[in-house]
C-alpha cells in the first residue's frame, strides 16, 4: 500500500514538473515583429504614437502567463529570461510616456503639462518588482486608464499633441542613452584587460539577463520607432530624415533573429564559440549611430 502511494505521488509530482516546464516555455515566448497597431488615415496626429504606446503596456500585461517579473510562485519565480524582457518594454514605455508630458503633449516649455499624462507616467514608473500592496499590475493599469484618457481627448480635439524636429530629437535622446549603456553591458561579456580598474565586466551570471533586456527594449523601440515614422512623416521628409529612421528600425529588427542556442552563449570574441551579446551589441550600436545621425538631421535648420 505504501509503495503504491509512493509511485502515485512521484508521478504527480513528475507531471507537476512537466506542466511547469511548459508552462515556463510556452510563457517565455517572445512576440513577433508584426505591428501591434496600423494606422488609421485621418486621426489627429499623435493618437498612433499614443495608441502604440498603450499597446505595448497592455501587451506586458496580457500577454501568455500575464506579467511576470512580480511572481513569487511557480513556475514564473523560476524564469528569468521573460522578466528581463519585460524589464526592456517597460522602460520604453517609461520614456516615451516621459517625453509626452514633458515635451510632445506641451506647446512650448512654459505651457501646463496634459493632465491624463501627468497621472500615467507616475503610474509606469512604479516598482516593476512589486507583487502586493499594490501590485504593480494594479499601477500599470491605473496608467493605462489615464492614457486611454488622453487619446479620447486627442480625438475629441481636446488634448495637444506637437510633431515638432526639436520634439522628436529630444525623445531619440533618451534612446540614444538607453541602447548606449545596453551596447556597452553587452559588450562587457568579454573582458579585454582583467587589470583595468576601468574595465566594469558584466558578471556571468547576469550576462543572459543584459541579453534578453536588450532584445525587450529593441521590440519595444521598433513598434514606437513606427508609430513616430507615421506621426511625425511631415517631419521627416521635411528634413529628408525618413531613410535614416527606416535604416534604424531594420538594425533593431534584426536583433529579433531567432535564438537556436538553448543558452545564450559567451565565448570569446574570436574563440570557438559564439558571443550573443557581441552579436547583440553590435546591431545596438549600429543602431545608435542611426539614431546620432537622425538627430543631426532634426536639429539642422
Amino acid at each position: 500500500m505504501a509503495s503504491g502511494r509512493t509511485r502515485a505521488l512521484l508521478i504527480a509530482l513528475a507531471l507537476l514538473l512537466v506542466l511547469n516546464l511548459l508552462l515556463g516555455w510556452y510563457w517565455s515566448r517572445e512576440p513577433d515583429l508584426q505591428p501591434l497597431l496600423e494606422p488609421q488615415s485621418g486621426q489627429p496626429a499623435g493618437t498612433h504614437t499614443a495608441s502604440t504606446l498603450q499597446a505595448l503596456m497592455q501587451h506586458l500585461l496580457d500577454k501568455p502567463g500575464g506579467y511576470l517579473s512580480n511572481d513569487i510562485l511557480p513556475p514564473s519565480v523560476f524564469l528569468d529570461n521573460m522578466p528581463n524582457w519585460e524589464f526592456g518594454v517597460l522602460v520604453q514605455v517609461r520614456d516615451m510616456t516621459r517625453s509626452l508630458r514633458r515635451d510632445m503633449a506641451r506647446s512650448q516649455s512654459q505651457s501646463a503639462e496634459d493632465r491624463d499624462l501627468a497621472r500615467a507616467e507616475p503610474r509606469f514608473h512604479f516598482d516593476h518588482n512589486s507583487w502586493a500592496m499594490p501590485a504593480s499590475e494594479s499601477e500599470y493599469r491605473d496608467g493605462l486608464k489615464s492614457l486611454d484618457a488622453y487619446i479620447k481627448r486627442l480625438h475629441a480635439g481636446d488634448a495637444q499633441f506637437h510633431a515638432r524636429a526639436d520634439n522628436l530629437a529630444g525623445w531619440l535622446g533618451d534612446v540614444n542613452t538607453r541602447l548606449g549603456s545596453l551596447s556597452q553591458r553587452l559588450s562587457a561579456s568579454v573582458a579585454r584587460n582583467s587589470n583595468d580598474p576601468r574595465v566594469d565586466r558584466t558578471a556571468w551570471s547576469e550576462i543572459d539577463d543584459v541579453f534578453f533586456e536588450a532584445r525587450g527594449t529593441a521590440w519595444a523601440l521598433v513598434q514606437l520607432l513606427r508609430a513616430i515614422e507615421h506621426d511625425f512623416a511631415d517631419v521627416l521628409d521635411k528634413k529628408n530624415a525618413r531613410a535614416s529612421l527606416q535604416q534604424v528600425i531594420r538594425e533593431l529588427e534584426a536583433t529579433q533573429q531567432s535564438i537556436w542556442s538553448p543558452v545564450i552563449l559567451n565565448g570569446s570574441g574570436l574563440g570557438l564559440l559564439a558571443n550573443h551579446s557581441l552579436v547583440m551589441a553590435n546591431y545596438l550600436s549600429r543602431a545608435n549611430a542611426g539614431l546620432i545621425d537622425l538627430r543631426r538631421l532634426l536639429e539642422q535648420g
